[in-house]
């Protein structure tokens, strides 16, 4: 391939998935130290039309969503599940923005829905942590083969220039090396 032609997609491609970069680079490194943002958590009371023990998942999701909806909250963007059965059953709705839990008050004929919004910080590491909604997966996707084909290009771009083969060559064999010893270090 063309080198300067190279240079330019490169470049393009660089520039265009930076502020993603950015993202990744200041939430996954505040998180490795423990920084993960804020919820801020509050619990709502949604009176029910029959009691708790007789809801089914739907109905638990209504709750949920009369919970979030009450609170000013969004839909969660990611999954849903409902553990136990009865009264015991309590339902778990993850997202990005916004999470909401649904369990049994002292009265049957209502839910207890813990709600949690997210900051600015945890909504960005929630994002990280893939709890957004498709179509930040598919961008998250693409940011991966994105920085991928920037590190293969370089490399490429260092092989082709023959006064940097050499470096090249030793710097991507020292990170290999660096890699597995973190890994083993791990």
């Amino acid at each position: 391939m063309n080198r300067a032609l190279l240079t330019k997609l490169h470049l393009v491609a660089a520039a265009f998935m930076f502020p993603a970069v950015l993202m990744f680079l200041i939430t996954g490194g505040l998180y490795t130290w423990g920084n993960k943002g804020e919820w801020r958590e509050s619990t709502q009371l949604v009176s029910l039309q029959q009691p708790y023990e007789a809801q089914d998942e739907a109905g638990l999701r209504a709750a949920a969503l009369a919970g979030l909806a009450a609170a000013d909250l969004p839909e969660p963007s990611g999954s849903l599940s409902v553990d136990g059965e009865g009264a015991d059953q309590a339902l778990s709705w993850t997202g990005a923005r916004s999470e909401a839990t649904v369990s049994a008050a002292d009265d049957p004929m209502v839910a207890e829905v813990a709600v949690k919004e997210a900051t600015l910080h945890r909504w960005l590491v929630q994002l990280h942590k893939a709890k957004g909604s498709v179509w930040f997966k598919i961008y998250a996707t693409m940011l991966a083969a994105v920085l991928f084909l920037l590190v293969a290009s370089g490399v490429v771009m260092g092989l082709q220039v023959k006064a940097l083969r050499r470096i090249t060559v030793a710097s991507s064999a020292v990170g290999a090396v660096a890699f597995v010893g973190f890994v083993l270090a791990g």
